[in-house]
């Protein structure tokens, strides 16, 4: 692992990375300005015994030279170039190499992504992939140190912003890890509104935090009662992303659920239900990596973000089941299980939302439910969206970002199952058919009718539970490349 990764414009002493396909013979065109002995002398590195030139496998080729596998050419994908980045920064790591010429992306096919689109991929990958847990590590850690600085540059001049692009949404994404893996005896509600005004004032964004007293005062009632039982009490964060020339007629707002530590309240989790409950607030996380990346890309669309914050903590406080919260917008919840309670702070936000910013569109991201991760697994995130504008962007900028989606549905009958008896409707219904379209169906009563609305459950994608791929053991930062991209995306209209 390295310390940081930049792009820069002149390396002499580089070691050159080429690219090479599984069953190739030659060498790929874009190197013909290599000389023809060194051009031998490579390709009969390519015939080495055992290499095969699988994607990520990598041996050296003499002097300053590495030779790194993409795979088979027609088995290529966007996916697999992301994680190409990341195999190659960790055989740099391996090989302690710190000074990288890359000539990947010429190679690339253009039906599957253009030279830029293909370095930022990459970069991307390399980005994610250079990232750990090891900000804790103490006097007895193991950890292997960092080895310094990683510089690159790209053989193709005219890539370098594509590469600088790409490192620096991976380290958006990173920091949105960062403050995901951080612990709730640091990260509670107060902490997490310190750590966004001080990333609002670095990159541009305005910050207004509602404390728990005016959350009160103003009738946010799912994100009081939700977090009154914690001595950190409950905020609502809210970002503003504002353009100097901004594209007309557009204002998107994100909001991400942000429970920093979620115990189920009086619905106790058990079984070892409640470890792993510091990342309940990786929807947010991705909000406001995702802000921090609009804001560092200077992008023209106006973007508000509301991050619902809260710890859900068992006290003499604390709500109920069977207690009635009368929410924002009006609209009463009956309480039946203290563990639904993200879609308890969401609903006030996308209420807030909808009435204080008046957006053209509006996205929430959260960790809802367990339901979606039988459904989906760790392969993708539940996406509702009824709005086929909306729908269409956020397909779109799935694909391009390589953070997948599948769409689920959201009926009228779903919406009348969350009705209550002694209420409007409940948290949660009595038994769990359609769990995750339940959460889905509760948010619905928060969003102004016909306003254009997507709600992603990130819960099977948002962390892993061992190293895989790109990924170390910890949240992934699922979300932050996927909503800038749709932000980006209002600038073509």
């Amino acid at each position: 692992m390295f310390t940081s990764i930049s792009v820069v414009t002149s390396l002499p002493k580089a070691t050159l990375v080429i690219g090479v396909y599984a069953e190739q013979e030659k060498l790929p065109r874009s190197l013909a300005r290599l000389e023809k002995s060194s051009r031998l002398e490579l390709e009969l590195v390519l015939k080495t015994p055992g290499f095969k030139a699988d994607l990520g496998e990598a041996i050296p080729a003499g002097d300053g030279r590495l030779l790194i596998g993409m795979g088979k050419e027609k088995e290529l994908s966007r996916d697999k170039l992301l994680l190409l980045g990341g195999k190659l920064v960790r055989a740099l790591d391996r090989m302690d190499i710190h000074e990288a010429e890359l000539t990947l992306a010429k190679i690339v096919p253009k039906k599957i992504a253009s030279n830029e689109d293909a370095a930022q991929l990459i970069a991307e990958g390399m980005g994610l992939a250079n990232w750990r847990v090891d900000f804790f590590d103490g006097e007895a850690t193991k950890t292997p140190k960092v080895k310094g600085r990683l510089k690159i540059k790209p053989r193709d001049a005219s890539l370098k912003k594509a590469l600088t692009r790409g490192l620096m949404l991976a380290e958006c994404t990173n920091y949105a890890r960062k403050l995901a893996a951080t612990p709730p005896n640091i990260c509670n509600p107060t902490w997490m509104a310190s750590e966004a005004k001080k990333m609002a004032r670095a990159c541009g964004l305005t910050c207004r935090v509602i404390n728990y007293a005016e959350a009160e005062k103003q009738g946010l009632g799912g994100i009081v009662n939700v977090g009154r039982g914690s001595k950190s009490k409950p905020c609502l964060i809210i970002l503003e992303h504002k353009p100097v020339r901004p594209v007309k007629g557009v204002k998107l707002a994100l909001v991400g659920k942000t429970i920093t530590y979620d115990t189920g309240g009086y619905s106790l989790k058990i079984s070892n239900g409640m470890k792993g409950m510091k990342y309940d607030k990786n929807g947010g996380m991705a909000v406001i990596g995702a802000m921090r990346a609009i804001a560092q890309l200077k992008l023209k669309t106006p973007v508000v973000a509301l991050l619902p914050c809260a710890e859900n903590m068992v006290s003499d406080d604390a709500y109920r089941p069977d207690d009635i919260i009368t929410m924002y917008n009006g609209v009463t919840v009956e309480v039946t299980n203290t563990d639904a309670e993200g879609r308890l702070v969401l609903g006030d936000a996308l209420a807030y939302a909808c009435k204080k910013f008046k957006p053209t569109a509006i996205i929430d991201v959260a960790t809802l439910t367990g339901g979606v991760v039988v459904a989906l697994g760790s392969f993708c995130s539940g996406l509702w969206c009824d709005d086929a504008k909306l729908r269409k962007r956020i397909e779109k900028a799935s694909v391009l970002t390589c953070e997948k989606i599948w769409r689920l549905p959201l009926w009228e009958d779903h919406r009348d199952f969350m009705r209550s008896k002694h209420a409007d409707i409940w948290n949660s219904a009595p038994v769990r058919g359609a769990h995750p379209i339940q959460g889905a169906a509760f948010l619905s009563f928060f969003v102004d009718e016909n306003l254009p609305w997507a709600h992603l459950d990130i819960a099977g994608v948002s962390s892993v539970d061992s190293d895989k791929d790109m990924y170390v053991t910890g949240p992934t930062g699922y979300g932050v490349r996927l909503l800038t991209e749709v932000a980006q995306g209002y600038e073509k209209m």
